[in-house]
């Protein structure tokens, strides 16, 4: 029972993860204005997601435009893009794989090793999709961080960590530590999936041959 209680607590873990890689890839909030000039005017607050890039006045305005061109943008941009959309693909792939080898599921075979087998598949499959999003988020806050403090940077023209780029690490978390804890929980079940069948068979004494008293 504790085996299976680790094995949905990997998967709730991995599957949240997900669902914050997926959210952080669609918020724009990847990187905002920074107010650390003295001549900052804060009336506008610029901020610049993934897919585009969106105005905030103190009106309580919100005006947002997408990228018109896919290949005038820089390359961490495109690069982070790719990699969240890949993380995102595996998530949906993952969960079926995981669901199917958990031990509380009757999916596919009845065999302990197979199953404790296709769960860890599935748990390694969360984990590859937290990497894809650790890399991607850590790519473009280093990317923010450099031009921060690049002196050749205009000051109106520096940003700061967006609340896109937090959900982004956070989610990356959860899906390694999930991922993890579902792969661990199945590799130490399968190593003992011959035991859980099952005592062995005593072995039956030999038999003796019969001998002349017998027929007497």
């Amino acid at each position: 029972m504790a085996h299976g209680g680790l094995q949905a607590l990997g998967l709730a873990m991995a599957v949240a993860g997900w669902a914050a890689l997926v959210a952080a890839l669609a918020l724009p909030q990847w990187e905002v204005s920074s107010f650390a000039g003295d001549n900052i005017i804060t009336a506008m607050v610029t901020m610049k997601g993934l897919w585009m890039s969106c105005v905030s006045t103190s009106t309580g305005q919100l005006q947002c435009k997408s990228y018109d061109s896919i290949l005038a943008l820089p390359g961490h941009l495109q690069a982070t893009r790719a990699l969240l959309v890949v993380s995102g693909v595996l998530g949906p792939l993952a969960l079926g794989v995981a669901v199917g080898g958990m031990k509380c599921t009757r999916c596919g075979d009845d065999d302990p090793r197979k199953k404790a087998s296709v769960a860890s598949a599935g748990g390694a499959l969360f984990i590859l999709a937290g990497l894809l999003g650790l890399v991607a988020s850590s790519w473009y806050g280093h990317r923010i961080v450099t031009d921060f403090y690049n002196p050749t940077v205009p000051v109106n023209y520096k940003f700061e960590f967006g609340t896109a780029l937090f959900l982004g690490w956070a989610g990356a978390a959860l899906a390694l530590l999930g991922g993890s804890l579902l792969a661990s929980s199945c590799c130490s079940r399968g190593g003992r999936g011959a035991s859980a069948r099952g005592y062995p068979r005593a072995k039956s004494p030999p038999q003796r041959p019969p001998s002349n008293r017998e027929f007497v």
